[in-house]
């Protein structure tokens, strides 16, 4: 009995054993060896640096604004009347054309009547000037005969002596003659005319409107200048000069126009610390309100180069190539745009990088790729 547990408890040991050798077996054919990784040389794009002057060029932008516009107001009060053209938006009025016309019939009336004061008035001391003084009576005789009721009142005759002042301006000749003038200047403004050449933009009445003093009508504007108001860095201010030459372009940058710088604002904003400026622009495609970018040469930036923005990296340094390993050197930076910026302290003959490498650090070990005719700009 005691020999046969001793030979299964042996069995049970070998079966044990034999398991452990045959799971060790099984272990060690899945174990696969671990892959030595390939060493990566990236390739990167050079250039080679040549210094130069680098134009610096400041963009701007802005809506156009007309250089000359009127709004046109109402000093007095009547019936808008019609004309031989509509007071609409859209119509064009050449210098001295009547834009607006208000009825004026019962105040030219009273302007009428008080010229017709005014001839009686002088007819009425004819005999008297022949009497005590003959020696001024023909001028006096000259100016009745020039009185056109339906015309302008002509200016008094010049007064040469005490006499004549005291004589005429006891009469109330003077006074009658300043009203009459006032009046002429007050129905003149029954009828607005054009100043210039130019159009309607805004018309706030139509015909048949009761128009009260000081009702706002309309605008108009000229159409053949125009002025583009943009700010610009104060630090460019004293570069800036009136009369140089822009260039502008529209939203979609489809055309392309030349303006020249006509004023130069004296005050900096203290908020944005920026001056305006004012171009000029003529060209018959521009209305007013069109949105145009301009781009002012403010100066020249000698022994310089100007790279991809994204070149730069933090702590003002750039990526140059020295011996196919890559390095970090300090530039000056001295003007940046939206896409590019301006360095300064760059050696001239540097091998720089000129697209960025993702992943890149000082001692990288890299493949240079030298562009043909290519050079730092």
């Amino acid at each position: 009995m005691n020999t046969r547990k001793i030979i299964l408890s042996l069995l049970g040991v070998l079966l044990i054993l034999a398991a452990i050798y045959v799971a060790n077996i099984i272990i060690e054919s899945k174990f696969t060896p671990r892959p030595v990784p390939n060493k990566v040389v990236k390739t990167v794009f050079v250039d080679t640096v040549k210094n130069r002057d680098i134009p610096i060029v400041v963009p701007a932008n802005g809506n156009l604004i007309a250089k000359q516009r009127m709004e046109l107001y109402s000093e007095v009060q009547g019936v808008f009347l019609g004309g031989n053209k509509l007071f609409k938006p859209g119509q064009a009025y050449r210098s001295g054309q009547t834009i607006i016309r208000i009825d004026a019939a019962e105040y030219y009336a009273s302007v009428q009547s008080a010229k017709s004061n005014l001839y009686n008035l002088i007819t009425s001391i004819m005999p008297d000037l022949r009497l005590d003084y003959p020696e001024i009576t023909d001028k006096w005789q000259e100016y009745l005969l020039s009185f056109d009721l339906d015309g302008t009142t002509p200016e008094l005759p010049e007064m040469t002596s005490e006499k004549e002042k005291y004589f005429i301006s006891g009469r109330g000749i003077l006074t009658s003659y300043y009203n009459v003038k006032n009046m002429e200047q007050r129905l003149a403004k029954y009828q607005i005319r054009a100043p210039f050449d130019g159009i309607v933009t805004e018309a706030l009445v139509t015909e048949g409107t009761l128009v009260r003093a000081g009702q706002k009508l309309g605008e108009f504007i000229d159409t053949g200048v125009y002025e583009l108001q943009v700010a610009i860095s104060k630090s460019f201010s004293d570069l800036l000069k009136p009369g140089e030459k822009v260039e502008l372009v529209n939203l979609d940058r489809s055309q392309t126009y030349t303006g020249t710088v006509a004023r130069i604002n004296a005050r900096v904003d203290q908020a944005s610390q920026t001056i305006t400026a004012f171009i000029e622009v003529r060209d018959p495609g521009l209305k007013e309100g069109m949105y145009l970018e301009a781009s002012l040469n403010a100066r020249q930036e000698s022994d310089a180069i100007e790279i991809d923005r994204g070149l730069l990296m933090e702590n003002d340094r750039i990526f140059v190539v020295r011996d196919s390993v890559l390095d970090l050197i300090d530039v000056r930076p001295v003007y940046f745009t939206d896409k590019s910026v301006v360095l300064k302290d760059v050696p001239e003959g540097m091998i720089i990088v000129s697209k960025p490498v993702a992943g890149a650090y000082s001692g990288m070990l890299v493949k240079v790729f030298q562009e043909k005719g290519v050079a730092a700009n």
